[in-house]
């Protein structure tokens, strides 16, 4: 870890730099169309009432070079929670400092002190330096599970169906 290194909670005075963060990281994932999501909408759900999720912001030197993003989630089996990571990212100028491994420790630590039981986080398959960057951690791929999302017309037709359901209950 480079001395210069600092890690901090992020605040609303950060969003722009977290948006910044968020396309940096889906333009690396070949994702850039799919970030929709603006400044206003990361204000509100990040540091709104109820923040969806917490960040951490990674300084060199006083510049921020990446951030965490993460919540809590819980384990049913071990019934303790934990930390999911959302997305870590670092700017391509500043990586080989040692920022990831001080992200990721920052946010071990965070889980220990806050008496969670893991750390989970989800990679893409094709991204090889960050697998062997996970790795060289201890972290453990989990080759028995396979990720499922239920998002736009499909999420949107569940939800109706449910509604028609109860409607029909009610009759």
């Amino acid at each position: 870890m480079s001395q210069n290194t600092h890690i901090r909670k992020a605040t609303i005075d950060d969003a722009e730099q977290i948006l910044e963060f968020i396309i940096g990281l889906a333009r690396y994932e070949k994702l850039e169309y799919e970030v929709v999501g603006g400044l206003e909408d990361i204000r509100r759900t990040l540091f709104g009432e109820q923040p969806a999720a917490e960040v951490l912001i990674a300084e060199l030197d006083g510049k921020a070079a990446g951030f965490a993003l993460f919540f809590t989630s819980y384990s049913t089996f071990l019934a303790q929670p934990g930390i999911y990571l959302e997305d870590l990212f670092v700017q391509p100028h500043y990586r080989g400092h040692g920022i990831g491994k001080s992200l990721l420790a920052h946010l071990a630590s965070l889980a220990v002190n806050r008496n969670m039981d893991r750390l989970d986080w989800s990679v893409l398959n094709w991204n090889e330096p960050a697998i062997k960057f996970y790795e060289q951690l201890g972290a453990r791929g989990m080759s028995e599970w396979t990720q499922y999302r239920l998002t736009g017309e499909p999420l949107i037709e569940l939800a109706n169906s449910r509604q028609r359901t109860q409607q029909q209950e009610n009759l």
